[in-house]
C-alpha cells in the first residue's frame, strides 16, 4: 500500500498518526478484498486552521472539522443505500484512491468529549476517510446507515467499539 502521509502538526507523531493511520487503512481496504498493496492514499495530518481552510476552499464552510477527502473518481452510489462501483485499476495496476485530511485539535476534541481513546478515534475518521474514497457517503439517510454499518464492522474487527453507541460508564 502507498500510504503517503504528511504531518503539519506534530502532535500527530506523538499520537502515532503513522501506524494507527496504516492499520485503519488496511482494514478498511481488507473489509471490500482490495490489495493494500496495489493502492494509494494521501493523508494529511493537520491543525483545525488548516482543515478549516481546506473546508472552506473546497465546500464552502469556513469551519474546521474532524476530516475531509477528495476521492480520485466519483464511485458514489446512484440509489439510496445502493453500493458504489468498485474502484479501478489504471494501466499500471495502481487503485489510486484519493486524499484525506484529519484535524488533530477536532480529533482530540471529539475523543474527549465521547470519553474514547484518541487512537481509536483518529482510526475510526481514518476508516471513515476511506470509504468516502471508495464512494460512500452519509447524506442521504439509507447511505448512511449503510456507511456506518460499515464502520462498525471494519472497527470491530480492529478490537474498537462501535463509535455510534453512547459510552456511559458502564
Amino acid at each position: 500500500m502507498t500510504l503517503d502521509i504528511t504531518i503539519e502538526d506534530s502532535r500527530w507523531q506523538q499520537a502515532g498518526l503513522e501506524p494507527l493511520a496504516q492499520q485503519a487503512v488496511a482494514a478498511a481496504l481488507a473489509r471490500f478484498n482490495l490489495d493494500v498493496e496495489d493502492c494509494e492514499i494521501a493523508l494529511l495530518g493537520c491543525d483545525d486552521d488548516q482543515i478549516a481552510d481546506l473546508n472552506s476552499e473546497f465546500r464552502s464552510k469556513p469551519v474546521a472539522t474532524n476530516v475531509l477527502s477528495w476521492p480520485a473518481e466519483d464511485l458514489a452510489a446512484e440509489e439510496p443505500g445502493g453500493m458504489p462501483a468498485p474502484p479501478e485499476a489504471d494501466f499500471t495496476g495502481e487503485i489510486s484512491l484519493g486524499d484525506i485530511a484529519i484535524a488533530y485539535d477536532t480529533c482530540l476534541r471529539e475523543a474527549d468529549a465521547a470519553n474514547k481513546p484518541l487512537k481509536d478515534h483518529l482510526r475510526h475518521l481514518v476508516v471513515h476517510g476511506v470509504l468516502h474514497l471508495l464512494g460512500y457517503d452519509h447524506i442521504r439517510d439509507p447511505d448512511a446507515t449503510v456507511m456506518e454499518g460499515l464502520e462498525v464492522e471494519i472497527l470491530g474487527k480492529m478490537g474498537i467499539d462501535d463509535p455510534y453507541t453512547m459510552n456511559d460508564g458502564l
